[in-house]
């Protein structure tokens, strides 16, 4: 597939070329694991979980989804209304968004690993609370122990923020590469595809980084 096929699965009408800069940033504190846990068993133990508030108002728990051997781990913030009705992360028009971006750079959802910070969904698409962060640290922390991923991508501010422990902007994290925990896993930041439904002149940057991540999978 050519440069233009990749423009024109993710909607970009405008291509241009970005230089990479490499920087790090300190692993999260968080929450320790409680045990070590097989996928199935993880999943389980997510699936009954009561830690926090939430529990009371969600329709299902969203575990994750796809490969278990993935390369790429994507993660996101939390699961809205669409996510929390069918337990699947990164449905609807933004979950279409990023398959046609997956797309571009020669991947299918089946072939990655989606996962979200929070496992259950906030009322009303509410931003989480840091507690109700805190209390699913394990869990996510879990996954990426069991993935080991050769590479993240934190989709939105708010993942990028948890996962390196900053309060900076969208602006001043993109571009960049990051390590993440004792693996020093690579790891890169790029908008939300619901973000980019609504500001569709920002998914020329959003490709680029996209591209990023597909060559340093390629080595």
């Amino acid at each position: 597939m050519n440069k233009l096929s990749y423009l024109t699965n993710m909607g970009i009408d405008v291509w241009q070329q970005r230089s990479s800069v490499t920087a790090a940033e300190p692993e999260p504190e968080s929450m320790p694991a409680t045990s070590s846990l097989d996928w199935g068993q993880l999943e389980a133990e997510i699936s009954n979980c009561s830690l926090c508030e939430l529990h009371k108002t969600r329709n299902n728990v969203v575990f994750g989804v796809g490969s278990k051997t993935a390369d790429l781990l994507i993660i996101g913030e939390a699961p809205g209304a669409t996510e929390d009705a069918k337990g699947e992360p990164f449905v609807g028009r933004a979950g279409q968004l990023l398959d046609a971006i997956l797309v571009a750079i020669k991947l299918q959802r089946a072939d990655v690993f989606i996962a979200n910070i929070l496992k259950c969904r906030p009322p009303n698409n509410r931003d989480p609370l840091p507690d109700e962060v805190k209390l699913c640290t394990s869990y996510l922390k879990q996954q990426i122990e069991l993935l080991k991923p050769k590479l993240i991508v934190a989709v939105g501010r708010i993942a990028a923020n948890f996962l390196l422990n900053t309060s900076d902007s969208m602006a001043n994290l993109r571009g960049k590469t990051y390590s993440y925990g004792e693996q020093q896993t690579p790891l890169l930041v790029t908008y939300h595809p619901a973000y980019l439904l609504r500001s569709p002149r920002e998914k020329a940057k959003a490709y680029l980084d996209w591209q990023k991540a597909a060559a340093m999978l390629s080595h």
